[in-house]
């Protein structure tokens, strides 16, 4: 079986293609570039290196957020576009589920975090020794409110992600050595990763496929004020 996988969730760009469990080709770029066209491109890209079409790809695996609203927007259109048009499931995968599956030989607590500015981040926090089980939810917080509910937890916790030293400083300062920080090696999505977890996971057909939606884990700024807004009427 051939999976595509795609991730655009964020600023790095990951695409893979795996076969029988064996990774055929895997490419990931960390530079800001517009995934609109990037994406489609690593994916002919690949395609091409092992000389497969898309015809060939058997399933696709996305990252379904949370991270970039147009990012997101742009790697689900993909796949879901894909899927459609081939006829084949697809399988939507937490991006910070993924990107703490880089550390799945680590046996604790993993946690994952994005930037998402004003001092907030896209995070979770997942026990790798349980199955990646989440022990924080994945969600929008600010980066007092995560470190709060990580110190509850009273043990270590490995920290993933390139974002993880914007705000590295004032985690130690809460969490002081229970705080561990990944090699900069994996602070990286990793496509093929994104696959080995949609593996496991129920695969989306037919009108499943034109129902999929982004989980952005937060609501827009718009919609936002527009709530806090009828609250103060």
């Amino acid at each position: 079986m051939i999976w595509l996988g795609i991730d655009t969730a964020n600023t790095p760009l990951a695409v893979a293609l795996v076969k029988d469990g064996q990774v055929l080709a895997n490419e990931v770029t960390n530079i800001k570039l517009n995934h609109s066209g990037g994406a489609m491109l690593a994916i002919e890209r690949l395609l091409t290196r092992v000389k497969l079409t898309a015809q060939d790809i058997d399933a696709v695996a996305v990252s379904e957020g949370p991270g970039s609203y147009t990012g997101i927007r742009i790697g689900v259109t993909i796949a879901k576009t894909l899927a459609w048009t081939l006829n084949k499931p697809l399988v939507g995968v937490s991006s910070l589920k993924m990107l703490a599956a880089n550390a799945a030989m680590y046996n604790g607590i993993v946690c994952t975090l994005i930037d998402a500015r004003r001092q907030n981040v896209y995070a979770g926090a997942f026990d790798a020794a349980n199955g990646f089980e989440n022990v924080v939810e994945d969600h929008h917080y600010s980066i007092a409110d995560l470190i709060e509910k990580l110190d509850s937890l009273n043990a270590p916790v490995l920290f993933v992600g390139h974002d993880v030293d914007t705000f590295w400083d004032v985690i130690v300062e809460t969490l002081g050595e229970r705080a561990v920080r990944a090699p900069y090696t994996i602070d990286l999505p990793d496509a093929a990763q994104l696959i080995y977890l949609a593996e496991k996971m129920p695969q989306l057909t037919g009108d499943a496929v034109h129902n999929f939606v982004p989980q952005y884990r937060r609501l827009a700024e718009a919609e936002a004020n527009w709530i806090k807004e009828q609250k103060n009427k």
